[in-house]
C-alpha cells in the first residue's frame, strides 16, 4: 500500500537535509589535500570549510 513507502521517503530525506554538505571536500589528488590544508591554515579556525579571502587575511 502507499504507507510502505513511507519509511523510503524518510530514510531520503534524512539523507538530503541532514547537515555536513560543507564539510564533505574530498581530496583525491595531492594538489587538492593541499589546496585543503591550506584553507585551513588561512581560516584561522582550524576548519577548511570556513572561508576567508585572501584579502583579509592578516
Amino acid at each position: 500500500m502507499w504507507f510502505e513507502v513511507l519509511p523510503g521517503i524518510a530514510f531520503m530525506g534524512v539523507g538530503l537535509f541532514s547537515n555536513g554538505g560543507e564539510e564533505k571536500r574530498v581530496a583525491h589528488y595531492s594538489y587538492q589535500w593541499y589546496l585543503m590544508e591550506r584553507d585551513r591554515r588561512v581560516s584561522g579556525v582550524n576548519h577548511d570549510y570556513v572561508s576567508k579571502s585572501l584579502e583579509n587575511t592578516d
